[in-house]
């Protein structure tokens, strides 16, 4: 099984819940899946299967899941493929469902057990059509990308006032601020938050460029533990943190050095504690989800090298996704930002002309982290790449950043 996770955001850019897409076989090799609702004809929820071995908060912390059903699966059991509170799930449908009495009767059985439903991908004419089910939505989805939706809001807000809006299909920030500057819509969707805003200054705060320096060299391939440590002996806030996680991991310690404390961390821990502990402040005037997603990528190409033969060069996989964002963190072109680091050419190459080895790697990626099933299937043909290899390496990926934020 493919999965990805699809944030939506508040208009303070907080991300308050995740969409999960998943897909069961390649549609590249199977394409009567890619038609709404047929998939692989399962009636299971694919989503829910991930979330049950996964757990609820590896995915999403406090925050409700939207986990998209089809007009077969509605009509599971789905009680018993996963035991995750009901409250915490929002069953996402789409206009497979149909505005019949037997799908409006399944959705209120659902509604009385205590799921929360969403509806996406429903034309406007189709509105007065699913009255029905629309009195039964918490959450609706409006692409304004393919709709007028500044009058669909207005609609829901007239008609439906206790509906949640998401406003989806953002591409850009300037589109977003226009949205948020409308009002009446609870969530925000789309690759918007990724996308750098080069804001026409060309000096970066120094502080940012040690950081980035940091961050380079103890996820490089030729990592020196002293010379971390004696780096970030040049910043306080670093060395109280790394105090208090070296408290956490050892008993009676006796702290004589910042290189003592970093030597009892180990070369492992300190870098996995560091990677979080920089990014975390690097990151801190970005949604929190560029944090999130700068590490996921990191990981999740590292973890992709052997199945792209590239097992070598892990750890540079590994600086290319971290860095993939660089540009919206300095919001400046990414020319000019990896002026700032020492990285090799293979990452340069990916990053700035999607060209040499890794290129293919961040390709993958990208389209796997916004659920573009036919092209990933596509690319996993060309790269012989199994279902099972990407769905290990992304959900390892997952894990390993839910491990490293809840120590931190």
């Amino acid at each position: 099984m493919l999965a990805t996770l699809i944030p939506l955001f508040d208009e303070n850019l907080v991300v308050n819940g995740y969409s999960l897409f998943t897909q069961k076989k390649n549609v590249f090799l199977n394409p009567s899946m890619l038609g709404s609702g047929l998939y692989d004809g399962a009636a299971n929820v694919d989503g829910l299967e991930v979330i049950q071995s996964m757990g609820v908060d590896t995915i999403s912390e406090d925050m409700p899941i939207f986990v998209p059903v089809t007009n077969i699966s509605v009509f599971s059991d789905i009680d018993s493929q996963c035991d995750a509170p009901h409250e915490r799930l929002v069953l996402l449908m789409d206009n497979s469902i149909l505005p019949q009495e037997t799908y409006v009767k399944r959705l209120k059985e659902l509604k009385d057990s205590g799921y929360k439903l969403a509806m996406r991908k429903l034309e406007v004419a189709k509105f007065e059509e699913y009255r029905q089910i629309l009195l039964l939505v918490d959450y609706m989805f409006l692409n304004h990308k393919k709709i007028d939706i500044t009058k669909a809001r207005i609609y829901f807000q007239k008609v439906y006032p206790n509906i949640q809006l998401c406003a989806g299909n953002i591409e850009d920030m300037e589109s977003f601020e226009q949205l948020k500057a409308e009002g009446g819509y609870q969530f925000y969707e789309g690759p918007f938050f990724r996308v750098p805003i080069n804001n026409g200054q060309n000096e970066v705060a120094p502080l940012k460029v040690n950081y980035i320096q940091l961050l380079s060299m103890v996820n490089g391939p030729d990592f020196e533990l002293t010379e971390a440590a004696d780096v970030i002996g040049r910043d306080t806030a670093l060395v109280i943190s790394l105090l208090k996680m070296v408290n956490r991991v050892t008993v009676n310690s006796q702290i004589t050095s910042i290189r003592h404390a970093a030597a009892m961390l180990g070369e492992k821990e300190l870098r996995k504690w560091l990677t979080t502990a920089v990014a975390g402040v690097l990151y801190t005037d970005k949604p929190n989800e560029i944090t999130r997603l700068s590490l996921l990528r990191a990981k999740f190409a590292e973890n992709l090298a052997p199945a792209f033969s590239l097992a070598i060069q892990s750890s540079e996989l590994f600086l290319m996704g971290l860095f993939s964002v660089l540009d919206v963190i300095l919001e400046i072109p990414m020319e000019e930002a990896l002026k700032k680091v020492q990285v090799s050419g293979p990452i340069k190459d990916a990053l700035l002309e999607r060209k040499g080895p890794f290129a293919k790697v961040l390709d993958f990626i990208t389209e796997y982290e916004i659920a573009e099933w036919q092209e990933v299937s596509r690319q996993m043909v060309v790269q012989d790449l199994s279902m099972q290899q990407v769905y290990d390496a992304y959900i390892d990926s997952l894990t390993w950043y839910r491990d490293m934020i809840s120590e931190e």
